[in-house]
């Protein structure tokens, strides 16, 4: 693998409700360590980690109708997992859709620090890391998969997340080994 053009770590809801809470699942957890390690060598290489994150209103967010109440702004449920360590360095993106990029300012923020390609992480590959995934592709990112830091709720779903990333956006996956060797 050569290295990665100006990339960045995009880091889709792993929050405390995601992996702990309302839907949080063994699957979730599973990703937590090889997520940090990358998040720490990203760091290391001045590589921007940007959590992209749920921040539903109570009552009136539409995926609320679908899952439930989750990640509503303003609760624990909505934080980042501790695990992880959030820094002073790290980007947060509120997020009321599957998209990170859905009506929120994470394009602007890409552009402003000059990011060419976007390492998705986080949950779950079939569903918020795929529509974020599509909105970088349509505006003009290249996506990169750290598969060993994505997961979904079953190993078909995690497994089709992924051949869709590669079939529809020419995302190859990589593992932490591979993608901190080409920060």
């Amino acid at each position: 693998m050569e290295k990665l053009n100006h990339p960045a770590i995009l880091v889709v809801d792993m929050l405390n409700d995601f992996v702990t809470g309302a839907l949080g699942c063994d699957r979730a957890r599973a990703i937590v360590p090889a997520t940090a390690e990358l998040l720490d060598a990203a760091r290391k290489a001045g590589v921007p980690v940007i959590f992209c994150n749920d921040a539903h209103l109570k009552g009136i967010d539409r995926e609320l109708k679908l899952w439930g109440d989750h990640a509503i702004a303003g609760t624990p449920g909505a934080e980042v997992i501790p695990e992880l360590g959030l820094c002073e360095s790290d980007y947060v993106v509120p997020k009321r859709r599957y998209s990170g990029f859905f009506q929120t300012d994470l394009d602007i923020l890409l552009k402003e620090l000059g990011v060419q390609t976007v390492v998705v992480t986080g949950l779950h590959a079939h569903m918020c890391v795929r529509h974020t995934s599509a909105d970088a592709y349509c505006l003009g990112y290249d996506v990169v998969a750290a598969k060993e830091c994505l997961n979904s709720f079953t190993e078909e779903e995690y497994l089709y997340g992924l051949e869709y990333l590669k079939t529809c956006y020419g995302a190859d996956s990589y593992s932490n080994a591979e993608l901190i060797a080409a920060f």
